[in-house]
């Protein structure tokens, strides 16, 4: 997993040194959340990197019945990641990542049931890694990794250091 979120922090690092416009000019999370990927798709040859991808293979990614997760359709059925790493028709379901820039003051907790839920092994083909990012415009002020559904504590603090490290952890 180390190996993944290294890929993730290069691209993290190849998209502070190219993506400050979005900053400055204070666009919205979406726009953010795709250059992101474009960043990131460059770490995971032989990878699909997708934004808001809602398919597990042919079938329309939906939550269990029952989810106390929120969802993103009028009808409360599908769920939309941010970012996915992953290979489309298998599925084969590597990494999702939520982004949510800085200024954005709503609970986290929507973002974080969804990566619960994404990285659930009793749900459905869940993502092996989950990642929540908060992006500020220098640097990462929030982070976290799920590993089947739940933060893996261990792994969060080792992806904090690697970021601080690399130069893309905000100071506490």
């Amino acid at each position: 997993m180390q190996t993944e979120l290294n890929k993730v922090i290069a691209a993290l690092g190849d998209f502070y040194a190219r993506e400050g416009f979005l900053f400055e000019k204070d666009v919205g999370e979406r726009a953010v959340t795709h250059r992101f990927a474009v960043h990131l798709e460059k770490q995971f040859s032989g990878w699909s990197v997708d934004c808001n991808y809602d398919r597990l293979g042919e079938r329309t990614l939906h939550l269990p019945h029952g989810s106390i997760i929120s969802t993103d359709d009028h009808l409360g059925k599908s769920i939309y990641p941010d970012v996915v790493v992953h290979q489309r028709e298998i599925p084969n379901n590597l990494l999702t990542a939520e982004i949510r820039k800085a200024s954005n003051h709503t609970p986290l907790e929507h973002d974080q049931h969804k990566l619960r839920a994404l990285t659930d092994v009793h749900v459905w083909f869940p993502f092996w890694i989950g990642v929540l990012l908060v992006l500020d415009k220098d640097a990462v002020t929030t982070s976290e990794v799920y590993v089947s559904g739940a933060v893996d504590d261990p792994l969060s603090r080792w992806f904090a250091m690697r970021l601080e490290e690399a130069g893309l952890r905000a100071a506490r």
